[in-house]
């Protein structure tokens, strides 16, 4: 499909096969790493298609998540299972009233956001664009400046919310439309990612207010953009935060990690897999204390039981394995170690941008040797397909099967 899609990018850009292969694999994974620049001057057709990648990048990849990754039981995924068939078929009773209600909520929430950008002070081209983008978790947009170039506060507060519903479980929306008013409520994932993002937000506002003449409104709002863009794996941008020093380098390197919800458009590792570690970490704590304890290990209801673990173990291995070897690689080509690893990092992430003069958010991968871009589209591909993924169908074995 990449290989089609960047033929509007070959034809319209003047740019090589390479840029346009890369510039599409980034739309449909929906990373937002661009080569491209000079958005502001671009022909409408190309800017409504990348985002058009974006958007339906994400609705596929979240139906991915909640048919196709329970069953492979790859990377504790199978937690979600019974969650998305057995434990609420009252509430969703077909797998294709599933698929319905996933898609209305998705292209509800697009419209929604169309309009909230609309009258918040963005164009209507613009709104449309950027409400796709920020849906899917992409981070496309229609200007070099991204979104610092809305002065706005209400601009960049819609595209908060919007960001954060495209992290959320998508199958507990369609809870609950079905009628479950506290699916989501009651959901760990959502209640971790909301607390992560709301202390990450008190923490960097309060930093990055002393550290600035900013008023801590301005400073909230800068604080909470780039930070719900980092950990939702969106790559909007309000001004250069690679630029605020090296207490927020290091957090917004870390934050990128993380990702948002399963069966979401976010990348990432997951919430998910970050809370059972702490579980598991707890229990082992608490087993050497209490030798003799007997420890039940729960999450959202459903035992860990030693598959779920082997398999989250197994994917945070390889998660790592493949950012460092592509990182190596980069270095190999002569990058520098910033520009290897947070390329590396952000591309296997979905975060989009890296950090650094090069790839950081006022930058783009334009510059970086056809080699690397070939890498990088790989290192896309593996952390949308959740790496093991790619690796399991592979395997003969598995189709014999």
């Amino acid at each position: 499909m990449c290989i089609f899609a960047a033929l509007p990018f070959l034809l319209t850009q003047h740019i090589s096969y390479t840029d346009s292969f890369f510039e599409s694999m980034s739309g449909i994974t929906a990373t937002g790493s661009t080569v491209l620049s000079h958005l502001d001057s671009m022909s409408p057709g190309i800017l409504i298609w990348r985002s058009m990648l974006h958007w339906l990048g994400g609705i596929g990849f979240i139906g991915m998540a909640v048919a196709i990754l329970p069953l492979l039981r790859i990377g504790g995924m199978r937690l979600f299972q019974t969650e998305s068939s057995d434990r609420s078929e009252k509430v969703m009773p077909r797998s294709h009233m599933v698929a319905k209600f996933i898609v209305l909520a998705y292209v509800g929430f697009t419209a929604l956001g169309s309009l909230a950008f609309w009258a918040a002070g963005m164009s209507l081209f613009d709104a449309i664009n950027h409400a796709m983008s920020a849906i899917s978790t992409g981070g496309f947009s229609t200007s070099d400046l991204s979104l610092a170039k809305w002065p706005q506060p209400a601009v960049h507060w819609v595209a908060i919310v919007v960001m954060i519903l495209g992290s959320l479980p998508f199958t507990l929306y369609v809870a609950t439309l079905r009628g479950n008013r506290k699916a989501l409520i009651k959901d760990e994932q959502v209640q971790g990612l909301i607390g992560l993002l709301l202390v990450t937000w008190l923490v960097m506002t309060v930093w990055y207010a002393n550290t600035t003449d900013l008023p801590w409104t301005e400073a909230l709002r800068h604080v909470a953009l780039n930070v719900t863009s980092v950990v939702t794996t969106t790559g909007f941008a309000l001004g250069d935060y690679s630029l605020w020093g090296n207490f927020s380098l290091m957090l917004f390197f870390y934050l990128g990690f993380i990702g948002g919800c399963s069966g979401s458009t976010a990348g990432g590792v997951k919430i998910f897999r970050f809370q059972v570690a702490y579980i598991l970490l707890k229990t082992n704590l608490n087993q050497l204390i209490h030798p003799r304890a007997v420890m039940k290990q729960k999450y959202n209801g459903h035992r860990l039981d030693d598959e779920i673990v082997r398999s989250i173990l197994t994917f945070s291995f390889f998660f790592t394995i493949t950012i460092c070897l592509i990182a190596l690689m980069l270095s190999l080509l002569g990058l520098d170690w910033m520009t290897a690893l947070t390329g590396a990092a952000s591309t296997v992430s979905g975060v989009g941008p890296g950090l650094g003069e090069v790839i950081g958010p006022a930058g783009n991968f334009s510059t970086l040797p056809d080699a690397a871009k070939w890498i990088l589209s790989g290192g896309m591909l593996l952390g949308r397909l959740e790496i093991i993924t790619v690796l399991v169908l592979c395997v003969p074995a598995f189709w014999r099967h």
